[in-house]
């Protein structure tokens, strides 16, 4: 006969969140209904039956989750947390202008335009953001202008983050030569990984983050490779999105960019290569051989009309064994709508309805996203000896009506409207829909005073499709 321990067999933890449905993402990817959750000093110390759980330990916080579905905390693989956020509805482009021109013209000035003050706000708007939608670890895109602000904003909201400052190497004016950029591109990353150091227990982090595309020598390259291995770090780069990046390679290296970057040793399990429209099936088998990580951005190539759906091999990359990871590239868009995204893009595109089903999806932005920050021991799922990241979903709500298959749920029935509750490291830093860290109403106040003067610098005109009386 099973008897309920006594008050002097009971464990003493910080926190127990009890009767929610729990998506482990354990070996055998249990789902358990009626589950608990046992938290102490940021580690998951037990999960199981709410029975077992709560008869074993004793918490200070009891968290009734029985309207939870709870997941780990997401990883959101790349993103642009200044620059984007703040000028979201600023239309990049005109009529007529390819993608170079977008970015020298449109993109790039925005992200010059900003100031200390505009990047802190600007990345504490992209955390809350991230937090709302379940992110709890993402990495940054490489494009922060001053990456003290940043990591101050960063740091305040509670989410764990890894930056790196703007970092090129390759200078096409005329009036100053690469040797002289290449020093002051190594310069930077050395000077920010040993300023904003990983340890077990960053929250935020710095890593030698690359441009990518044609804007980073060799050199730079090698350099970044080789902090990284030093440090027990990762690198990610944007490469060929469209087919200007490899046309660059071919008539520069003679080779096309993936193969270049495995001829010169620096891709690995610890790279993360962004976008990857443009690869050929020689470029996915360098992917899988090196064990290097690709981050495909959903809503950012539709958008971009990358034409993934047409020439993308991220089908062929799953199946070779290369682990995919998925971002948001930043603007408009949360991760859960990339996710929901990924599920049905290459359906359609090779007419097959069993291509990425939702739990391989899943397994995307939460696995696949702990592998790529080279943090699978410690984050990915829900099991004893993980970090507490822990995301609550309230399924008390219509959308959610009725219950059954919780994976294909996740992904179909949460469109805009957020987490309810989020842990990272075992601390709430999102409680009933909003911030436990910063004050958000006066977050958003300073983000529409900045906005515009942001825009203004930049010297680019908003302009609408209609008129705007």
């Amino acid at each position: 006969m099973n008897t309920k321990p006594s008050s002097e067999q009971r464990s003493s933890v910080d926190t127990v969140i009890s009767g929610a449905t729990i998506i482990t993402m354990n070996e055998s990817r249990q789902i358990i209904r009626d589950g608990a959750i046992a938290v102490k000093d940021g580690l998951i110390v037990a999960v199981g039956k709410t029975d077992e759980i709560t008869a074993a330990f004793d918490a200070k916080e009891q968290v009734d989750g029985r309207n939870f579905v709870i997941t780990p905390g997401f990883v959101d693989g790349h993103v642009h947390i200044t620059g984007d956020p703040l000028t979201q509805g600023v239309r990049r482009g005109a009529p007529g202008e390819d993608f170079t021109d977008v970015l020298t013209k449109w993109v790039i000035p925005l992200f010059h335009a900003h100031e200390p003050h505009d990047e802190k706000i600007s990345a504490q708007c992209s955390a809350m953001r991230m937090l709302h939608s379940g992110v709890t670890s993402f990495v940054e895109a490489g494009t922060i202008r001053h990456l003290n602000a940043v990591a101050e904003g960063v740091a305040s909201t509670g989410v764990r983050g890894r930056i790196g400052g703007w970092v090129e190497g390759r200078n096409f004016a005329a009036n100053e030569t690469d040797t002289v950029t290449i020093d002051e591109a190594i310069a930077t990353l050395e000077a920010q990984v040993e300023k904003y150091k990983q340890t077990d227990s960053s929250r935020v982090a710095a890593w030698p983050l690359l441009i990518g595309h044609t804007v980073n020598p060799d050199e730079v390259w090698l350099a970044a490779k080789r902090l990284a291995d030093e440090n027990g770090l990762c690198i990610s780069a944007h490469m060929s999105p469209h087919q200007s990046d490899p046309d660059w390679f071919l008539e520069n290296t003679g080779k096309r960019p993936i193969e270049h970057l495995a001829d010169i040793g620096v891709l690995g399990d610890n790279v993360m290569i962004t976008h990857a429209a443009y690869v050929n099936e020689r470029e996915v088998e360098i992917f899988a051989d090196t064990k290097t990580n690709v981050i495909f951005c959903p809503h950012a190539a539709l958008k971009g009309a990358f034409g993934v759906t047409k020439i993308g091999l991220f089908p062929e990359m799953a199946e070779a064994g290369v682990n995919i990871m998925l971002g948001t590239d930043g603007v408009f868009v949360d991760l859960l709508t990339c996710a929901r995204l990924m599920t049905g893009l290459f359906k359609d595109a090779r007419i097959d309805e069993h291509v990425f089903p939702a739990t391989e999806v899943l397994e995307m932005v939460t696995l696949n996203g702990a592998r790529g920050m080279n943090m699978q021991s410690s984050l990915g799922a829900i099991e004893p000896g993980m970090k507490a990241d822990i995301v609550c979903f309230d399924t008390d709500r219509p959308e959610w009506f009725p219950e059954f298959d919780v994976v294909e749920q996740i992904l179909q029935a949460n469109a805009g409207i957020g987490a309810h509750s989020v842990w990272v490291e075992g601390e709430r830093v999102i409680e009933n829909y909003r911030s436990t860290k910063i004050d958000e109403d006066e977050l958003f106040a300073e983000i529409r005073k900045s906005s515009q003067a942001i825009v203004d610098r930049a010297g680019i005109k908003v302009h609408s499709p209609w008129p705007v009386i």
